[in-house]
């Protein structure tokens, strides 16, 4: 249950004894994932990173000029995570849109190599509950214990053994304390078993609720418990592919005062500012500008 273009260009990749040697312009997996939009990646000693994605291990590392991905063959990189990597989007097209505002410009050079992720509908639904008032290292820490007692043993990689998110049908029957005691979600516990539930009865379709606008499907998955409007936001940015959403938080709603509004205003204000302002590209600002507002430090 994720996003899929129809269509597949062929891309400047081959295979070598190393792994997968791929040169695509707007790629670094730190900026990937270092970004805020994913959990269920560790990064490795040697600087590379590993992913977990539909129940297969995935290595990225960037190389002086190519990224080396390991550990997938070339078939399986352009049959799943051609889509999950959003290749079928010109990256480049889309900064030269938004650099014509002169902070944004600055953002999308600083996190050049940012590639919005295409995922899975129900771990994003679940990683994103979790993500309320809470820690990036902390809600990644959540995930990976979620995945190792209820999820299936994919295999290890670099020495650390690696578990697929859980199904819905089975966090749907977890109890909510042992989620409390063992993932540490505290208050999320019941939130999550909840949404487990509903989307294991069908509440959620992503075939179906693909068809729905982008203000009907925000409004359906704020009908589940743990989703306000910036998780819903969220969900539908990284998981349902609408790119025009613009999710507000702490770090990017003092980014959008200190570099746009001028002054602190209230969260919806922020919101209705960057629909406005960047258009069908809000969501690629949001990231471009979340990436380098938190790395740089602006407005704390």
């Amino acid at each position: 249950m994720y996003y899929k273009t129809k269509e597949k260009r062929k891309l400047d990749i081959v295979e070598s004894p190393e792994g997968l040697i791929l040169r695509e312009d707007s790629f670094n997996p730190t900026h990937i994932f270092e970004c805020g939009q994913a959990f269920n990646f560790h990064k490795e000693e040697d600087g590379s990173y590993t992913a977990v994605f539909l129940n297969m291990i995935l290595n990225l590392r960037e190389k002086e000029d190519y990224v080396l991905v390991r550990n997938v063959s070339l078939e399986d990189f352009y049959e799943y995570f051609y889509d999950y990597f959003d290749l079928g989007t010109d990256y480049g097209k889309i900064k030269e849109k938004l650099s014509t505002d002169e902070n944004l410009k600055v953002a999308s050079d600083y996190g050049y190599g940012i590639r919005i992720l295409n995922q899975e509908m129900f771990e994003t639904v679940i990683s994103f509950i979790i993500s309320a008032n809470n820690g990036i290292t902390r809600i990644k820490k959540a995930v990976r214990i979620i995945s190792e007692r209820y999820g299936t043993y994919i295999g290890e990689y670099m020495g650390r053994a690696y578990y697929s998110f859980p199904r819905p049908e089975v966090l749907a029957e977890v109890d909510p304390a042992d989620l409390r005691e063992y993932a540490r979600v505290g208050f999320r516990d019941v939130r999550i078993v909840k949404a487990s539930q509903m989307i294991r009865d069908g509440y959620l379709d992503f075939d179906r609720d693909m068809n729905l606008d982008s203000l009907d499907l925000k409004e359906k998955l704020m009908e589940m418990p743990g989703i306000g409007p910036k998780v819903a936001d969220c969900i539908l940015l990284f998981a349902f592919h609408r790119r025009e959403i613009f999710p507000v938080d702490v770090w990017i709603k003092r980014v959008m005062e200190t570099l746009f509004i001028g002054h602190e205003v209230p969260k919806k204000l922020v919101d209705d500012y960057a629909r406005k302002y960047f258009g069908e590209n809000a969501g690629y600002a949001q990231q471009y500008l979340f990436y380098y507002g938190r790395e740089e430090k602006i407005g704390k």
